[in-house]
């Protein structure tokens, strides 16, 4: 058993010395110096200084000549080595992208450490550090392609081995019951479902643990950069298929800010098209997409300067949307909603006797009162000489509203620890009418909190903590959850549901368009992340070997999936028509679960 146990750690030590040693959302900045003989240069000083910040990261060449920085941001940094006798050598402008790992060789020539050899600008460096396969889209890339909603993760197939398909088709479990665009973020990775896609942002898991869609989605305005990883990541993923990690932007020494908004109304549309003899006057469409984002160091004059050492970036972002649909329903006439079928295609019989009722027409004392005051929800026709098919048009006002905010701030303690955390929050509320009162609505809140730390420990040693928390927060409900009790007000008979589940009985009545609320609301979850992360980076001579722990807790709290309302249908009927059952009170078939599904998983 020892035996074994040494074999597996001695294995897991091989494995790790050959990883890419950057993290999740930062990259690494990674060489070797020797002399222009070839000769390795052992205590070279090496510097590396972030031209946003100024903020700079020391280190000594090794045994073997060989330096390391792990866990630096995403940016532009300029890279100097010193080393008493020689000349020193600088590397300025070096681009290191999010899981970036830039291998950066010097070679000196002897002479004053005085006199500097500068280097500006280079060309794309090739990743020959790992087999780690992924597309880093930029910031720039981000910004600059059209993005109809600003939804970046629209970009992911810019990527090779990806696939997509924003049609909202093949959505999963999530079509139709999350907020935003999670329902349709619809793309595979090496021919992979959906549901493989992990999703990270600043280093921290960031999405939702039941349909394993994005949780938050940043404004595109606070995004540096996203990679997709299609394969051969490190140890630390440990989950799905493909990975999506993106990087927020941090403050620099110099503010920057945008303001904007983008703008559809339909003050600029032709006139909407006749479907029926109808014709609405104007088709309601309003978009606006507007916000804000605002960076730089943290000063309050006369008493503070945070220049090269405390920086913030503020991001908020909102979204209305007003737009009108046109449906078309078949209901059934006013007079037969008074007994009167004397318009009907068929002779209507009383179920009691066999017998037609006199001129097709019901007794008023026959009607049922608890099928007249349903009929509350159930308009009537309103296009005139319709008959009884695609009588009713109806007018839908969707409604669309989403804000959302992003505080990060970022801090240099020393050149051995810098500290950064974000916390960002979204709401949403989709409104989707149906007939009167039948619609449904789609709530959804977001919080992330997340906070990072690196830290040298010594010049081969380099410690990175992390800690992330998601709650997402999904209501998929009935228009009249928490409003009207009908089940008690028209005395239906079924279980009486609780508040969360209050509303209309999905009622199928063959002939004519149904009515009632969707029998699988409401679907509600509570669900939260929480993660530890402890990476160390140790570099022993020509290795550089990562170890780290994760420790995670999900919590996932459902509600709902069941006909807690009750589906009622006439598909059967007894009197020869549907409608003329259902007046009478008589139903084919009724299914109602007596109490909600619950679930609480850890």
């Amino acid at each position: 058993m020892r035996a074994r146990l040494v074999w597996v750690l001695g294995l897991g030590l091989l494995l790790a010395s050959a990883a890419s040693s950057s993290a999740q959302t930062f990259g690494q900045i990674t060489g070797q110096v020797t002399d222009t003989s070839g000769g390795i240069l052992v205590g070279a000083s090496v510097t590396v200084t972030s031209t946003q910040t100024n903020a700079t990261r020391e280190a000594q060449t090794n045994s073997s000549g060989s330096y390391v920085f792990p866990n630096l941001l995403p940016g532009i940094y300029n890279v100097k080595v010193d080393l008493q006798g020689f000349q020193s050598r600088v590397r300025n402008g070096v681009e290191l992208q999010v899981q970036q790992t830039a291998r950066l060789d010097f070679s000196l020539e002897l002479g004053s450490m005085e006199v500097a050899v500068e280097v500006t600008g280079s060309a794309p460096m090739i990743n020959v550090t790992d087999a780690t396969v992924g597309t880093v889209i930029e910031n720039k890339q981000i910004l600059e392609l059209p993005l109809n909603g600003r939804n970046f993760i629209n970009l992911v197939s810019l990527s090779p081995n990806v696939s997509s398909d924003w049609s909202g088709g093949g959505g999963g479990g999530a079509s139709g019951r999350q907020g935003g665009d999670r329902s349709t973020q619809n793309f595979a990775v090496a021919g992979q479902r959906r549901e493989f896609n992990n999703y990270t942002l600043d280093g921290v898991v960031n999405q939702d643990v039941n349909f394993n869609t994005y949780a938050f989605l940043p404004s595109i305005d606070s995004v540096e950069e996203f990679k997709v990883q299609t394969g051969v990541y490190s140890a630390e993923f440990g989950r799905e298929v493909a990975q999506v990690n993106v990087s927020t932007k941090s403050g620099t020494n110099q503010f920057h800010g945008t303001i904007f908004e983008f703008l559809r109304n339909d003050a600029f549309d032709a006139a909407p098209y006749a479907f029926t003899t109808v014709q609405p006057e104007n088709s309601p469409f309003k978009w606006n997409q507007y916000g804000f984002t605002l960076g730089g160091p943290v000063k309050i004059p006369g008493l503070f300067d945070g220049s090269n050492r405390l920086f913030f970036m503020s991001n908020y972002e909102g979204f209305k949307l007003r737009n009108q649909q046109e449906v078309i329903f078949s209901t059934p006439s006013a007079a037969m909603r008074r007994g009167d079928f004397s318009g009907a295609p068929v002779t209507i019989r009383d179920p009691r006797n066999g017998q037609p009722f006199p001129g097709n027409i019901i007794p008023t004392n026959r009607l049922d009162p608890i099928a007249l005051k349903l009929l509350e929800w159930y308009p009537e026709p309103n296009i005139p000489g319709a008959g009884l098919s695609r009588n009713y048009l109806a007018l839908q006002h969707h409604t669309t509203d989403k804000d959302q905010f992003t505080q990060r701030i970022d801090f240099v303690e020393s050149s051995k620890s810098f500290w950064f955390g974000r916390y960002s929050w979204t709401n949403e509320n989709v409104v989707a009418p149906n007939l009167k009162d039948n619609g449904q609505v789609v709530g959804t809140n977001v919080k992330q909190g997340m906070v990072s730390n690196t830290r040298t420990l010594s010049p081969s040693l380099v410690n990175e903590f992390r800690f992330g928390m998601t709650k997402f927060y999904n209501n998929l409900h009935q228009e009249l959850q928490y409003e009207r009790n009908v089940h008690e007000e028209v005395g239906l008979g079924l279980f009486i549901p609780p508040p969360i589940s209050w509303g209309l009985p999905s009622m199928s009545i063959s002939g004519f368009s149904g009515f009632g609320d969707n029998p699988s609301l409401p679907f509600t979850g509570d669900n939260s992340v929480f993660q530890f992360i402890d990476n160390i980076s140790w570099i022993k001579g020509n290795h550089s070997m990562r170890m780290g722990a994760e420790i995670r807790r999900d919590e996932y709290n459902m509600i709902g999936t069941q006909e807690i309302r009750g589906s009622l249908n006439t598909d059967r009927p007894q009197t020869g028509y549907s409608f003329a059952d259902y007046m009478l009170g008589m139903i084919s078939g009724t299914r109602s679960a007596g109490a909600l599904g619950e679930g609480w998983y850890r």
